[in-house]
């Protein structure tokens, strides 16, 4: 019995060591390639921060409007792509014949973009609007008019 546990050989020391040593610089390898690849992609979907700068409710002629003024403090640039409002939160419908100015719809790095539309207010009544920008950013946000 003891001949048999005899001849059975392992690897050598040397030998073990070395292949620990490939396992570990490739499980390092691939570990960088992952976390390189998540931050790229995360830092480059938050480039843009959009805040609403000022809303404003009034009328022109006999036309209620809103305009709003949302400014990018962000390091990339944004389009937005849809603005949507109504008067509660989970019930909001997408704005149509809305202008932008500048008309590109691009909010640039340290720049403002101011959205117009035509929309039926009542002075004291709170409204919901969201702003979407074709990055698939998302900025919800309420005001009473006044």
């Amino acid at each position: 019995m003891r001949s048999i546990f005899k001849s059975k050989k392992g690897i050598s020391p040397i030998l073990a060591t070395l292949l620990l040593i490939v396992i570990a610089v490739a499980a390092v390898i691939v570990t960088y390639a992952w976390v390189m690849t998540f931050t790229t992609s995360t830092t480059n979907q938050s480039g843009a921060m959009l805040t609403v700068e000022n809303v404003r409710f009034y009328t022109s002629g006999s036309t209620d409007r809103v305009e709003i003024v949302v400014r990018n403090s962000g390091t990339n640039s944004a389009t937005v792509a849809d603005v949507y409002s109504g008067t509660s939160a989970t019930d909001l419908q997408q704005v149509s014949s809305v202008t932008y100015s500048p008309s590109s719809q691009i909010v640039s790095e340290g720049e403002s973009l101011m959205i117009t539309f035509n929309y039926n207010w009542a002075s004291g009544t709170r409204y919901y609007f969201k702003v979407v920008t074709e990055e698939g950013l998302t900025i919800p946000f309420n005001e009473e008019a006044a």
